[in-house]
């Protein structure tokens, strides 16, 4: 809708498919520091531990159109491209499959009094029908469900943890 007409058009993330993953946690820090923690690329697979590797294919700061480069358990080729299709400072970092938009990894922070609260989405193709759809199901989706539940704890644990600027911590 236009300004013209007193209402301000707003964007949302689009409605999840009933087979992607959700976790979410609740934590006590500013929704700032999480935030600056996932616009972190390379440090992913420091808490995300379904992922081998992560990296910005440039040099620049993670914004709206980065490409970023993911190996991990994820079902699909051993690198897959992600493009940022959403970004809001401080609250939505949301990636798409550079080959199929069916592959989505979205994040979103929102603020709760003084705790913070991490919502993550994961959703990727079931390719062979309803028995790769199944097996899928069965065996690759609850690992990574399992993977990202326990996830989000480890992100818990560096979010909350005092010293995020670390040297230590530098080298991941």
């Amino acid at each position: 809708m236009s300004e013209a007409s007193g209402m301000v058009a707003t964007t949302s993330l689009a409605r999840p498919s009933a087979s992607a993953l959700h976790a979410s946690l609740d934590f006590a820090t500013s929704p700032d520091v999480a935030f600056r923690l996932i616009c972190e690329v390379e440090k992913w697979p420091l808490w995300l531990s379904f992922l081998v590797s992560a990296r910005r294919t440039d040099a620049q700061p993670l914004r709206l159109g980065s490409e970023v480069a993911l190996r991990g358990a994820i079902p699909g080729e051993s690198e897959e491209l992600y493009e940022v299709d959403q970004f809001l400072d401080g609250h939505i970092v949301s990636l798409v499959g550079a080959y199929s938009v069916r592959r989505r990894i979205d994040f979103r922070i929102e603020r709760k009094s003084e705790r913070s609260k991490l919502i993550v989405r994961v959703d990727y193709p079931a390719y062979g029908g309803a028995l790769g759809s199944l097996l899928d199901r069965l065996t690759n989706r609850r690992r990574l469900s399992v993977a990202l539940e326990q996830s989000l704890e480890h992100f818990r644990g560096l979010v909350e943890f005092k010293g995020l600027d670390d040297p230590l911590l530098a080298d991941f």
